[in-house]
């Protein structure tokens, strides 16, 4: 196989939405960095819905993007919680792929801590394959051509092999 056709994660992003900031999201920041190991970043609301509450600016969520091993290990954790199992449906048209889990204690090995309590979590994967700086370098900056971009095919038969994941 042409070792330029070879797929690879390029990132994980691994997100818990609280809604509103104050000491539940404090609560989630703790909980991804005892998990990850990395310090959490807060996302901001973008615009302001009074139906939940939320205002324009409001920190409501938080997010930790993983790369080379880290991401690995995290993905692998994951999935675990979730019997190894996904949809086809949650592959998208870019090779993407993104999970969710109901509730954190589901990872084995993750104990109820009463001081942190129960939260949920998102996980979205990006895949690439090499050569894809062209697309974000400053430079010269080119598109990826539809041949060389990842297909959903490939990024479940990458799941399947690396993760041993059921494709259902």
């Amino acid at each position: 196989m042409n070792p330029m056709e070879e797929v690879k994660i390029a990132k994980a992003t691994i997100n818990i939405g609280v809604g509103e900031g104050g000491e539940k999201l404090a609560r989630a920041e703790k909980l991804l960095n005892s998990i990850t190991s990395q310090k959490p970043v807060r996302t901001y609301s973008k615009v302001t819905n009074p139906e939940f509450g939320i205002r324009k600016g409001q920190p409501i969520a938080c997010k930790v993007t993983l790369r080379d091993q880290k991401a690995d290990e995290a993905i692998k954790l994951i999935l675990n919680g979730i019997g190894n199992k996904l949809g086809t449906k949650q592959f998208d048209n870019q090779g993407n792929v993104s999970f969710g889990i109901e509730e954190h204690i589901d990872i084995p090995g993750m104990r109820y801590d009463p001081d942190i309590g129960i939260f949920g979590m998102n996980v979205s994967v990006t895949f690439e394959k090499p050569g894809y700086r062209i697309k974000r370098r400053k430079i010269q900056q080119k598109k990826i051509p539809q041949k060389h971009q990842v297909t959903s095919e490939e990024t479940m038969e990458f799941m399947q092999e690396k993760f041993k994941v059921t494709v259902e």
